[in-house]
């Protein structure tokens, strides 16, 4: 008898473990080394995103290779003036330089090692994205196209970021 009654126990426990509900698993944290598809002038890259100085300084540093339709996201507090330089980057890239309606501004080649700063022409860059050279042209990308700022939008809610200077 008191095994059957142990035997009841246990399954009504495993009954009631059963019938419990079922939580999603948690989505994994994105972080600085996330990759999000976000489109420039209809053409997908994955990009990472550098959002705050620490990310904006270290960059593409150090890295030997960069995949193909890969690169560097670097999203800003305001539009003004930027200026980047290659001080321990070993692969050749360009900058698209955008502003804060995810408009293409211009885009300059970047050197390896090169420390010399390439400013931008515009005072109103909110947008700095970093590809491996010869991408921006390739992909037939020029002043005016447009990056996908509804995908980017997603990917900030994802780091779990806002800017307010963002312009739908």
């Amino acid at each position: 008898m008191k095994l059957q009654i142990n035997i009841l126990v246990t399954l009504w426990a495993l009954a009631l473990v059963a019938c419990q509900p079922q939580t999603a698993p948690a989505p994994a944290s994105a972080n600085s080394q996330t990759y999000f598809p976000i489109s420039i002038g209809g053409n997908e890259l994955q990009l990472q995103l550098a959002l705050n100085s620490a990310e904006q300084q270290k960059g593409l540093m150090y890295r030997d290779k960069l995949a193909e339709d890969h690169g560097m996201l670097f999203l800003f507090d305001q539009p003004e003036k930027r200026s980047f330089w290659m001080h321990n980057t070993r692969i050749p890239l360009d900058i698209g330089y955008f502003d804060a309606s995810g408009r293409l501004q211009e885009v300059h080649k970047l050197f390896p090692y090169d420390e010399t700063s390439v400013p931008s022409n515009s005072r109103e860059v909110l947008i700095a994205v970093e590809t491996n050279r010869g991408w921006y042209t390739a992909h037939n990308i020029t002043p005016g196209a447009r990056i996908d700022i509804e995908a980017l939008q997603a990917a900030l809610k994802q780091r779990q970021h806002t800017n307010s200077a963002l312009k739908p």
